[in-house]
């Protein structure tokens, strides 16, 4: 179980310098298809450390392991794409980085915490901050074609980021005490150092 977790990380720290940014104008407008999609979140920090958080805290904090392991990563996912969607009709909304940072700082919190919320507050928490994600990804491809493949792509690599956090939480559940802390506060550190220059 080492191995694997100890893998699970490696790969993880391995994608982390792919992540100049994830936003607006970064891929010079290629980025539409699947495949573009589907490695989108794997190459900004902020996706990938959010989404993944959000099923490691999930399983970290979990009391059984059906339905409590799902809530939050069904809400962030299904919330990702109406914001989305939302960008692509043009929905302006304020503050959008400094949000996504935000979800960062909370998100990490909640992984350090390992604090166990009612199904609908898990859900609503992540599911706002999801909304600002999407609408991220959402204003990039307003003028592109192909923009449904591409957020096809996107959902499922967030659903499998959420699983990789859920499994790797629900390994480290019993088997770690301080783990879980190190990685919750590297998100944390992250969320503030993206609030800092978002503001």
């Amino acid at each position: 179980m080492r191995q694997t977790i100890s893998k699970t990380l490696a790969l993880l720290a391995l994608l982390l310098p792919l992540a100049a940014s994830a936003h607006t104008g970064v891929d010079g407008g290629l980025h539409h298809g699947f495949t573009t999609g589907f490695l989108h979140p794997l190459t900004g920090a902020d996706h990938l450390a959010a989404m993944v958080a959000v099923g490691f805290w999930s399983a970290l904090a979990a009391r059984r392991a059906w339905p409590d392991l799902l809530w939050a990563p069904l809400a962030f996912a299904g919330m990702l794409l109406v914001g989305a969607l939302m960008g692509l009709a043009g929905v302006q909304l304020p503050a959008v980085e400094p949000m996504i940072a935000a979800s960062l700082l909370v998100l990490g919190l909640l992984v350090v915490t390992r604090i166990h919320l009612p199904a609908a507050v898990a859900m609503a928490v992540v599911g706002v901050f999801a909304v600002f994600h999407g609408v991220a990804h959402g204003y990039e491809l307003a003028s592109e074609q192909g923009a449904a493949l591409t957020l096809a792509g996107m959902v499922s690599a967030t659903v499998l980021l959420h699983l990789a956090g859920i499994a790797l939480g629900w390994a480290l559940r019993h088997a770690n005490a301080w783990l879980p802390r190190v990685a919750g506060a590297a998100v944390v550190a992250l969320g503030a150092t993206l609030l800092a220059q978002a503001i």
